[in-house]
Order: structure tokens, then C-alpha cells, then sequence
């Protein structure tokens, strides 16, 4: 079989040219019974991509499902495993379906991958995952154990200690004959667990391409890596924009795809052509990157029941209810600012948010410059932190007592 290809075909046909047992890995993305026409349009070229995602029924669908899904399991070795990508939709028939194809026992695992997206469309709860079933074909899969950090709650100079359990059962520190802790092995870190937090695309990411399907390049890239190491083969018969075949050249891996619709086969060769990954600033950074607020700023904002906004050097958050139907902005007065400074900053951040009410929360008095009450701007509430008004309060009971 000639690797390293997308052909232009149902993966039911093209997965037959595939010979027995010759697959590292597979990973499907397929239509996720959604009832709908999926479709998006790509801003360079001006291409619609789309594709029907509707079903007479779930047996029609399982069915589709299972005809390919048994010949993903005769391709691939039994130190393979399939990656199969899905939604709440149909997400529970096809855990029943891959069951029954590889087997409860080969079941490992059902991943997470979580994502931040804000949308108020419709009532209930907000949908922000999906889902990702992982089986091996046998129990002699390949598994490469990846990281991940530790959280900031974790007490790391504790878990270097070696612990033992003593005669009831309780975990305690180890110590040696001179009574001094046992320092155990060194530690990696924690083990990847089965929730993924991987920001989805945004729509300014160099990568995006205008697939209404299409998935980070970095997601991929974990699932490639867990189970597979370079020189292995990934197939993926619902290859749509590409982007498991991109991830898997990025990571010298040989690859193999499928698709039905001739648009997708060539972008996906475009892609291939010019490998595009856009940098994760969350992954590489942490969520800590994207605060600038301070613990003393939040807890101002929360006292007055305020949504923090970060990375504003205008607004630090809302009140959490609007005034007169418009946002009602605020401001914490930083250490280097003047009272002038401060809301000359605020006014000029508000007005693309239509703010009418805005509150200047003043941190310290100003001894440079001394600020006329009398001109506040029209809009603009004053408001003295608890530092202040406490300060305040002592200076005075502090005068009256030199008074007397």
C-alpha cells in the first residue's frame, strides 16, 4: 500500500485497501447524528465546505457506523488501538457498537475534551465537550505514558516523601532507622488523566481553514502520541480538513486518509503541502497567563459583585447586572495612576461597550496632583476601597484623639 496519501473515497471502499493487521492507529472523526447540515466557508479561498450529517433513523446510523468500524478493526494490528470521535448525540450507541466490535474488555478509556465556547442559543445547560472512545484492538496495545503538571494546589515537597501504611491501614510518611523521611522516587508529574482541556479553534487561528468540523492540531497530537511512536502508521477514514494526517507528519508518523468529498481531499492536500499549527498560549503558559488581576482586585470586584475582566488595562470587570439595559464597567485605580489617569482610562475602554454608568474604585489619595470633585465626568461613580475607608476612619479617630 502506497502511505502517505488522501484518497478521494468512502472509507467503507477504501479501507479495503488496506491489508489485515497493519495499522497502529485509527482515529475517526464521523458525522456525530447532529440532524443537520454541516457546513462553513473558508475566508482566503471562499469555499464552502459542507457535508450531510442526517439520518433516517439511530439504526441507520449504527449501521453506517458498524460496516466501517469493522473493517477499522481488521486493519489494524493488535498492538492497535481506534480513537473514535463523538457528541452527546450518539455518543452512548456507540459505546454499545464498539462493544460489540472490539469488546468490552478492550474498552479503555472515554475522554473529555473540554474547550471554552459561549453561546446563549437555546435553554439549558451550556455544551462545552465532547467526547473521544478509546479502544484497543487487544489487551497488548501500545501505550506510551505522557505527563502533565502538577496543579498549583499540589504540595509537590510532600509527594517526594515516600509513604507506607501502618498497622491500621493509614497512610504515613516513611522514615528511616534514624527517624528521618525516605525521599522516594523522582516524579514526572501526573500521568494524563481522561479529561483534555484544549482550547477549541478560534476564529483568527492560523491553522483554521473554514472546516465546520475541523479540530486542533494539538488534540490530535496527543491522541498520536499516547499510542504510537514515529514510523507508525495512523489512518483516518473520515479525514475531512486533515488534520490527523498534518499532526501525524508533524510528528513523523506515515499516514493514510479518506473522504468522500473532493474539496476536502484537496485541502487536506494543501495542508499537507504547507504544515500550519497554531502555538496554544493556554497550553504553553497556563491558565495564570491570562490573569493580571491581583488577589486585592478580585476580591474588590467580588465584593461588589462584579465579573473580572483580564488583560484590560481600562476595565477590570461588570457589575454582574446591567443598569438601564447597558453594562455598567469598572475600574480599579492602580498604585502608578492618578485619579485623572484612571478615568480617562476607563471612559475610553467603556465606550465600545455602550457603558453609560461607569465606577472608579480609588485606591489611594492623590499627592501629586489634586483631583477636583466638582468635574467628575458625566457617568463616572466614585467609589473609596475598604483600604481607604478604613484608613480613613482610623486617621480621624487618630485627630480626635490628638484634639483632646
Amino acid at each position: 500500500m502506497d502511505l502517505n496519501k488522501i484518497i478521494c473515497d468512502d472509507c467503507v471502499n477504501g479501507l479495503t485497501r488496506i491489508e489485515d493487521n497493519m495499522v497502529d492507529l485509527i482515529y475517526l472523526d464521523p458525522p456525530f447524528f447532529t440532524q443537520d447540515v454541516q457546513h462553513l466557508s473558508s475566508k482566503e479561498s471562499k469555499i464552502e465546505f459542507s457535508f450531510l450529517d442526517k439520518w433516517d433513523s439511530m439504526d441507520a446510523y449504527l449501521l453506517f457506523m458498524e460496516e466501517r468500524l469493522i473493517e477499522c478493526k481488521r486493519t489494524l494490528k493488535d498492538t492497535g488501538s481506534i480513537f473514535v470521535h463523538c457528541d452527546r448525540n450518539a455518543s452512548h450507541y456507540l459505546k454499545v457498537l464498539l462493544d460489540k466490535i472490539f469488546g468490552m474488555k478492550n474498552f479503555q478509556s472515554e475522554i473529555i475534551w473540554t474547550y471554552k465556547r459561549w453561546s446563549n442559543s437555546k435553554k439549558g445547560l451550556l455544551n462545552n465537550h465532547q467526547v473521544i472512545l478509546f479502544y484497543s484492538k487487544t489487551d497488548r496495545f501500545k501505550f506510551n505514558r505522557i505527563y502533565t503538571d502538577y496543579s498549583e494546589t499540589t504540595n509537590v515537597d510532600q509527594i517526594l516523601q515516600d509513604r507506607v501504611r501502618d498497622k491500621d491501614g493509614k497512610a504515613k510518611y516513611k522514615t528511616d532507622e534514624n527517624g528521618d523521611v525516605v525521599i522516594g522516587q523522582s516524579k514526572k508529574g501526573v500521568p494524563l488523566s481522561d479529561v483534555w482541556e484544549i482550547p477549541y479553534l478560534n476564529p483568527k487561528a492560523k491553522e483554521r481553514v473554514g472546516y465546520p468540523t475541523q479540530k486542533p492540531i494539538v488534540l490530535l497530537e496527543q491522541i498520536i502520541k499516547i499510542v504510537t511512536d514515529e514510523g507508525d502508521i495512523v489512518v483516518d477514514p473520515f479525514a475531512g480538513s486533515g488534520t490527523t494526517l498534518v499532526a501525524a507528519k508533524m510528528l513523523n508518523r506515515k499516514y493514510y486518509g479518506f473522504d468522500i468529498s473532493t474539496a476536502a481531499v484537496s485541502l487536506t492536500e494543501d495542508r499537507l503541502a504547507t504544515l500550519i499549527k497554531t502555538d496554544s498560549f493556554l497550553l504553553k503558559k497556563g491558565k495564570a497567563a491570562y490573569q493580571n488581576l491581583s488577589d486585592n482586585q478580585m476580591a474588590i470586584l467580588k465584593s461588589i459583585n462584579a465579573t473580572p475582566v483580564q488583560r484590560n488595562s481600562g476595565i477590570d470587570g461588570f457589575l454582574s447586572e446591567y443598569v438601564d439595559g447597558k453594562p455598567v464597567s469598572v475600574k480599579i485605580q492602580k498604585e502608578e495612576e492618578t485619579l485623572d489617569e484612571a478615568i480617562n482610562k476607563l471612559i475610553k475602554a467603556s465606550k465600545t461597550k455602550k457603558c453609560e454608568y461607569m465606577i472608579l474604585i480609588r485606591t489611594h489619595i492623590d499627592f501629586i496632583k489634586v483631583f477636583d470633585f466638582n468635574n467628575v465626568p458625566q457617568g463616572v461613580v466614585i467609589m473609596d476601597s475598604y483600604e481607604m475607608q478604613l484608613d480613613e476612619h482610623l486617621n480621624n479617630k487618630i485627630n480626635e484623639l490628638f484634639a483632646l
